[in-house]
């Protein structure tokens, strides 16, 4: 039997409308991770009542949260970086990130082990200590890293200023004296690799390859990515890194409390089916989502507008027919996926002070470790470059007292059949061999000789966890890599085209991929919403404005 839920007005809109469209009154936002939410709240303070319907038992999507023996874990995200951007969206909902969250600077950011040097390099909080130790490393480098900088500096504010923030649905506004006079320079840093880039400017390979770094951070390698990408230095060696006190878990709480204060609904254990459509004067229009609910019940949730901030190819395969699919299956076999991930919790009995808050591994090979995973004859990296996060260096309540918290990252192929975690070793069985070695690794690399021997908590997560938690495409972390042919209006549109009323938001649409990017994206979806197709930030409510930056002094 299918049940029929219909929304009611919420009357008072906040919002400021420029589009021509007759707009929506009732919305409905698949899932409900920092995308959902932040997509939820916006929508809903602009006057829509606004339901969201998750397909797991509790918010957050990758950005969530497990517990046990006292140990709680981030099950994803855990770099706190543009903090400007975060803020942004908070204000935009009349607080901010100081109200919100209490953000701490880590000092150093973070370690780097080098596979056969037992010295490990600690990137400092600060760009001046920064500059001091690039040139303790290489003799000059400190004057040509503070070059680099101050490029990456200038090439991340124009981002933010022309392309982060645009919907793309005009390219009039890209047309402005900053974005035409810089053309040829713009050209040659996305036509050149990262790679060569760095390579151009330093020779030691300890610091390409922490210059090289941050592409994985855009689900990419340094051999594929766009040198435009460089900017992403900016925000670790001179921003600085921060982290939110209580975990990432701890931002999805807040957004949702303030989601919940604008009237927004969110249900769990709703799984969307399928979107329907109905015929229009032109394309057909969304008009609700089918769901599942709990009891196995198929339920219809009818509504004026349908954002999907679920992972896009599955959207438009799984919940559209063919016919008005804007990304058919024959397009995702174009694209370049991101990552596949390894993920590891372990909760470990006595200190770790050889590891920091954040600790990475790098392989020597470092060109064959990205050809593993991205290349065609794709393989599991043996050993493998890869991140540890330790945030009970930073927070109390992330382990019980004389114990760590550790969060291993993996990057694999993206491929599900890498198989799937579980608890204390209960994952598949190859999986569970491959955490093995990576907890070997780690053991030996960073000195740690008994690591093994004092896990006390374990689980494991894989690729295929991620396609049945998450629907995720070819069992990506991610999203699709930032490659040039999937930046800006390459990635796609975040609007259907053969569908009115449909929209997208995520790490699979506009602008791409992490946390910052997934925020501005709910706030693209309030950008077509309204017709606006400025590419600059929607302006804060005045009274927003007048607080506080929370960064501030601490970046």
């Amino acid at each position: 039997m299918i049940r029929t839920i219909t929304s009611r007005w919420k009357t008072e809109n906040q919002g400021t409308k420029h589009s021509s469209e007759p707009q929506p009154r009732t919305a409905v936002v698949i899932g409900a991770g920092i995308t959902g939410i932040a997509t939820a709240a916006l929508l809903a303070r602009e006057g829509l009542e606004v339901t969201v319907l998750e397909k797991n038992g509790s918010i957050g999507g990758r950005t969530g949260s497990w517990e046990k023996d006292g140990f709680r874990f981030d099950t994803g995200p855990s770099w706190y970086l543009m903090p400007e951007v975060f803020d942004h969206f908070f204000r935009l909902l009349g607080t901010t990130a100081a109200e919100q969250l209490d953000l701490v600077q880590l000092d150093p950011g973070y370690r780097v082990y080098f596979e056969g040097d037992r010295n490990p390099v600690d990137i400092q909080a600060t760009r001046e200590k920064n500059l001091a130790l690039f040139d303790s490393l290489e003799p000059g480098a400190g004057a040509r890293l503070a070059a680099y900088l101050d490029s990456a500096a200038e090439v991340y504010g124009l981002a933010k200023k022309r392309f982060l923030y645009s919907t793309f649905a005009s390219f009039t506004p890209l047309l402005r004296r900053d974005v035409l006079t810089r053309g040829p320079r713009l050209a040659r840093l996305l036509l050149q690799p990262l790679s060569s880039f760095v390579a151009k400017r330093f020779t030691d390979p300890h610091l390409r390859q922490i210059l090289g770094y941050p592409a994985v951070f855009l689900g990419s390698s340094p051999f594929i990515t766009p040198s435009m990408y460089h900017l992403m230095s900016h925000l670790d060696l001179a921003d600085g890194v921060l982290y939110p006190q209580g975990g990432f878990s701890r931002i999805i709480t807040a957004m949702a409390g303030l989601a919940e204060a604008e009237g927004v609904k969110v249900l769990l254990n709703a799984n969307a089916t399928s979107i329907r459509t109905t015929p229009g004067p032109g394309k057909p229009r969304a008009t609700g989502v089918h769901y599942t609910d709990a009891s196995g019940a198929s339920v219809l949730l009818e509504a004026d507008l349908v954002v999907s901030a679920a992972d896009l190819h599955h959207t438009e395969t799984a919940m559209l027919p063919a016919e008005l699919q804007t990304y058919p299956e024959k397009y995702w076999k174009r694209r370049v996926p991101g990552p596949g991930g390894i993920l590891l919790h372990l909760g470990v009995k006595g200190e770790l002070p050889q590891l920091l808050h954040h600790t990475l591994l790098f392989t020597r090979d470092w060109e064959a470790n990205f050809e593993k995973i991205f290349g065609p004859d794709t393989q599991v990296p043996e050993p493998a470059s890869l991140y540890v996060c330790k945030p009970s260096a930073t927070d109390e309540g992330a382990a019980p007292a004389g114990h760590e918290n550790l969060f291993v990252l993996v990057p694999v192929p993206s491929d599900p059949a890498l198989g799937s975690g579980g608890i204390d070793g209960a994952g598949d069985p190859g999986l569970e061999a491959l955490a093995d070695a990576v907890i070997a690794q780690i053991a030996a690399w960073a000195d740690i000789p008994d690591l093994a021997e004092r896990i006390t908590v374990r689980r494991t997560v894989g690729p295929g966890d991620f396609t049945a938690d998450f629907n995720s495409w070819r069992g990506t972390l991610l999203g699709p890599a930032h490659v040039l042919k999937q930046s800006a209006f390459f990635r796609g549109t975040n609007a259907s085209r053969k569908v009115d009323g449909l929209l997208y938001a995520g790490g699979s649409t506009l602008p791409g991929i992490g946390l910052p990017m997934c925020l501005i994206s709910a706030e693209l979806v309030l950008k077509r919403l309204r017709g606006e197709t400025g590419t600059e930030a929607l302006p804060e409510p005045a009274a927003a404005a007048r607080t506080a930056h929370p960064a501030d002094g601490a970046a």
